[in-house]
């Protein structure tokens, strides 16, 4: 029996999909039921049970003899909430005693760890373990994911294998649930449709123009093909970034969108909010060569590949993977 924490959510779900697509059944989906946006994720897709996430840890104390692998995708995600007891609780303190609850009953583990850690990027994007102690994230979520990663590699015991997985700018289906976090991707396919054009912000940064800000966009089919991939590994446990290791700009990305729609570019730039003007990074891009180097060798979507899939096969149809 496998445990999918965050199995509502965006790439929880995608995730149960997957496991589906493989024949995977037994299923436990873990999170918190009470937001009605997202029962299309996890209505049609075949599953075990589902556990409220405050009762996950009095279930498994049940069942743990029935645990043969334990995905941890859930945590609270905005990036512009501030209040950092709130990341304490639900992305360090719960990670923790889902790290613990792994080890004690050697299950295998997979986390969700996140490219926010990398701040500014002041030291680049390298998933090199000694530099996690050394990273400044920009803001609480990137903080409470970075100190969970720093306390597990200060773990001595462990359990039997597992990997941490800083995930870069994830797009594509199940994500219209996320409001002001959901992808660029989805919020410009929304302004093409009312009011027309494709609202971007402006670069405060002079060396990057206004929508010349780059990141590493990925695409969620991807992200759940390294997970299932890492799942099946087995050995080489540690922390991995998972982008494609190209960053592109915001400009390309829209324009991706608007030719997935058959229509001519219409952009406008706007200001920054405030809020995160500061905290705002310019550049991402991840470092690949660590997940290459223990065999994953599939490619990535292109953006283009990935947008036009996700406009055409899901946004346009109003479906979920």
């Amino acid at each position: 029996m496998i445990i999918v924490t965050g199995a509502a959510g965006f790439i929880g779900s995608c995730l149960v999909s997957k496991l589906n697509n493989k024949g995977i059944k037994e299923i436990v989906i873990v999170d918190d039921f009470s937001n009605p946006e997202k029962i299309k994720n996890y209505t049609h897709k075949a599953y075990r049970e589902q556990v409220n996430r405050k009762d996950f840890f009095e279930w498994f104390s049940k069942h743990f003899s029935e645990v043969s692998f334990i995905f941890h995708i859930g945590a609270r995600t905005d990036t512009t909430e501030f209040n950092m007891s709130v990341f304490e609780e639900l992305n360090l303190n719960y990670s923790k005693q889902i790290w613990k609850t792994c080890t004690r009953h050697r299950i295998p583990l997979i986390y969700a760890s996140s490219a926010a850690t990398y701040g500014g990027g002041k030291l680049g994007y390298s998933d090199n373990h000694s530099l996690v102690s050394r990273l400044k994230p920009l803001n609480p979520y990137g903080i409470s994911k970075n100190e969970f990663d720093k306390w597990v590699l200060a773990q001595t015991v462990t359990p039997p294998y597992w990997y941490g997985l800083k995930f870069f700018n994830v797009y594509g289906p199940n994500e219209y649930h996320k409001g002001r976090m959901a992808s660029v991707v989805f919020h410009a396919y929304n302004q093409i449709l009312d009011p027309g054009s494709v609202r971007l912000f402006r670069s405060y940064n002079p060396d990057y123009p206004d929508g010349g800000q780059l990141r590493d966009f990925i695409y969620v089919k991807d992200v759940v093909d390294v997970i299932y991939f890492l799942m099946n590994h087995k050995k080489d446990s540690g922390i991995y970034n998972l982008g494609t290791g190209r960053a592109r700009t915001f400009l390309d990305l829209v324009n991706a969108v608007f030719t997935a729609l058959s229509l001519p570019s219409k952009i406008e730039f706007i200001d920054t909010p405030a809020d995160i003007r500061d905290k705002y990074q310019y550049f991402t891009e991840a470092r690949m060569e660590k997940l290459r180097s223990i065999g994953y060798a599939n490619p990535f979507f292109t953006l283009e590949a990935g947008i036009e899939e996700y406009v055409q096969g899901y946004l346009l149809l109003s479906s979920v993977f």
